[in-house]
């Protein structure tokens, strides 16, 4: 148990807090719940009112000089007041830090030259006093640090806003990384909080411009942060994420240790590795750098767009390159969730993209929950056209994915957006992943890198809306694009765990469901034009074995039709060609399903249609090629006079 003497050094250390230490017992985020406990005590209350009101003032008091003197609308002075207010959200401490964070990724709320000094906001602090770490952990696990380490350091080896790590060894010998909780967070994270929503609530009701529910905002952040300050909570993620990725033998993710691990206290597998930032060291460990980044780009989509469970945070001290040709996952506090909905809105948003279908694709924000039902869309669809446009000039692969989030966030300042949480995380996530990315690679491009994955999922996918859009990529109006085809099965074949015959599975679920139904009738009219031809010039080759005398004309003229139809079908023949590329394609992928073809009802109904198709087209031979031909009616009539 803790001391006497810890007891006293924590109870000095948290004095100030002595009447707010109901705050301590809340155990999720409750605005009410804070109110009711800061409201009846203003002296806490004043004396940190003082201690953030004074910088914040004097800061938008200068902000508001530059603004009247005209001084902001120069760059190099936005941007110094810019990183003058990351500067003083650092100093104020955890709920502050956390709290700029959360706004650098809102571009609906923050101007572009802001957002990205914030985004650079780092959530580093100093240490606390050991003797007070080793107090907690005593207190939290009910005994005392002796009977559950074998060994504990005292400095710790990181430390954050929220708490500091410590490495020690658990009495099986199990090397571990031990998580301590700063002391007085909670009450001092919940009381800037009901500060900040106050000040929030005023700006809501008083400032016009504002368009965004800012009380909202807060309370979202104090949900986050209240998660990440239960270790519990971390634990579970920990966990979930594992389970998640336990059939993928290139991510590793740390064991929890239970019996020491609590509220403010979480224990965890010590994992030796290297940043995948340092290439030296990757390479030492003889590791191609590009590898394990494709791993963590590869791991990324799966948690986007498969689990719908995604670490949020993968800053470089959170993925480390093991020996062994692992990726490590660390830090689970920051997760976050996305739905199904979301995940197969956001693949049809890069369906839209891809085609350049912008009005759509406004529309696709709607449905993402980024703009109302009611707003106009017809000035946002030439702004999406001049961010998107030029991008896609140079192909998917080589858009510049920080380049062009930047300049949609320019856009959605100007017009009214409001970012769902969930698309906020997903951009910090994906755009920290690509920082890493281009310091292995400088030429990575974030989105060449996942639009395998996607077209992936748009092949493999069940999901009706998905095999509505990957009708959408492959037609335009009723003309089936085999190109378009040809490079979705171009860029999904460069999955390595691509499942072939899932893929053709999938396929033929297509080819025959209602969506399929403009690919169906365009194979039976390639099967009719093929049979047609082939009948046709067989005739036309035996004829030329009859004397030219008696030989019918149709039969002497050459025929262009063929020569077009080939030129037709050779995208069929490319398609075909890509298909036996594939890794692991064999003949009887093919000939496994032909029971299962050969019983479709659309499949019968596809061989009825053919043979009508040839009837149809055989009379139509007869009577304009034969019976009409005029050349035809005068040899006839030549031979009647002769006669």
């Amino acid at each position: 148990m803790v001391s006497s003497a810890s007891e006293r050094t924590i109870a000095s250390d948290t004095a100030s807090l002595g009447d707010f230490i109901e705050a301590s017992g809340l155990l999720s985020y409750d605005s009410t719940a804070i109110k009711h406990i800061y409201a009846g005590h203003p002296q806490r209350l004043i004396k940190r009112l003082w201690e953030t009101f004074i910088p914040i003032s004097f800061f938008l008091l200068g902000v508001g000089f530059d603004w009247i003197t005209g001084q902001l609308k120069r760059e190099s002075r936005a941007r110094s007041r810019a990183k003058e207010c990351a500067s003083l959200l650092a100093d104020l401490g955890p709920a502050f830090i956390k709290a700029g964070q959360a706004l650098s990724t809102r571009p609906d709320l923050i101007p572009p030259l802001l957002l990205e000094e914030l985004s650079g906001l780092q959530d580093q602090l100093p240490g606390f006093d050991s003797n007070l770490a080793m107090a907690c952990i005593e207190e939290d696990l009910g005994c005392s640090i002796s009977e559950i380490y074998e060994q504990l350091d005292q400095e710790p080896i990181s430390a954050a806003s929220l708490g500091q790590v410590h490495k020690g060894i658990l009495k099986g010998g199990q090397a571990v990384a031990v998580k301590v909780q700063r002391p007085g967070l909670r009450e001092q994270i919940t009381l800037d909080l009901y500060i900040v929503r106050n000040i929030a609530d005023w700006l809501n009701k008083n400032i016009g411009l504002i368009r965004s529910d800012l009380v909202a905002l807060i309370d979202e952040l104090g949900r986050r942060v209240f998660e990440e300050m239960d270790y519990l909570n971390e634990a579970s993620n920990a966990e979930t994420f594992a389970r998640l990725h336990e059939d993928n033998s290139r991510i590793a993710v740390p064991k929890i240790y239970h019996h020491a691990t609590s509220r403010r206290v979480l224990t965890m597998e010590w994992i030796d590795g290297v940043k995948l930032t340092n290439l030296e060291a990757v390479k030492g460990l003889g590791i191609d750098p590009d590898d394990m980044v494709q791993v963590g780009v590869n791991c990324s989509l799966k948690q986007l767009l498969e689990h719908g469970f995604f670490h949020a945070d993968p800053h470089p001290g959170n993925l480390l390159a093991l020996a062994d040709g692992r990726l490590a996952y660390l830090d689970f506090g920051m997760m976050s969730e996305v739905s199904r909905e979301s995940r197969t809105g956001l693949i049809r948003a890069v369906v839209h993209l891809v085609n350049r279908n912008f009005a759509a694709l406004s529309k696709d924000f709607v449905s993402l929950g980024f703009l109302q039902e009611d707003v106009n869309l017809e000035p946002i669809v030439p702004a999406f056209e001049s961010v998107f446009g030029q991008a896609l000039e140079m192909g998917v692969s080589r858009m510049d994915f920080k380049a062009v989030t930047d300049d949609l966030s320019g856009v959605m300042y100007r017009f009214p957006f409001r970012v769902p949480p969930y698309y906020a995380l997903i951009i910090r996530s994906l755009v920290t992943l690509e920082g890493i990315a281009l310091n292995v690679d400088p030429d990575f491009k974030i989105l060449g890198a996942a639009y395998p994955y996607f077209a992936r999922r748009l092949m493999e996918d069940p999901d009706p809306q998905l095999r509505s859009s990957l009708k959408e990529m492959l037609f335009d109006g009723e003309a089936f694009r085999w190109q378009r085809l040809e490079n979705l099965v171009a860029s999904a074949s460069l999955q390595q765990d691509l499942d072939l015959e899932g893929l053709l599975d999938q396929v033929l679920d297509f080819l025959f469901s209602p969506q399929g139904g403009l690919l169906r009738q365009q194979l039976v009219d390639t099967c009719v034009n093929r049979i047609d031809m082939i009948s046709w010039n067989s005739i036309r080759n035996l004829s030329l074995r009859i004397p030219y005398q008696f030989r019918l004309p149709t039969f002497n003229r050459s025929d262009s039709s063929q020569r077009e139809f080939l030129l037709e079908i050779e995208p069929i023949r490319q398609l075909f060609t890509i298909l036996k590329s594939l890794p692991g394609f064999e003949t009887q992928l093919f000939l496994k399903r032909l029971p299962r073809i050969l019983m479709e009802p659309d499949f019968q109904k596809m061989g009825f249609a053919v043979i009508k198709g040839l009837a149809e087209r055989g009379l139509v031979r007869l009577v304009r090629d034969i019976l009409a031909d005029p050349d035809l009616k005068a040899q006839t009539e030549l031979l009647q006079t002769r006669q």
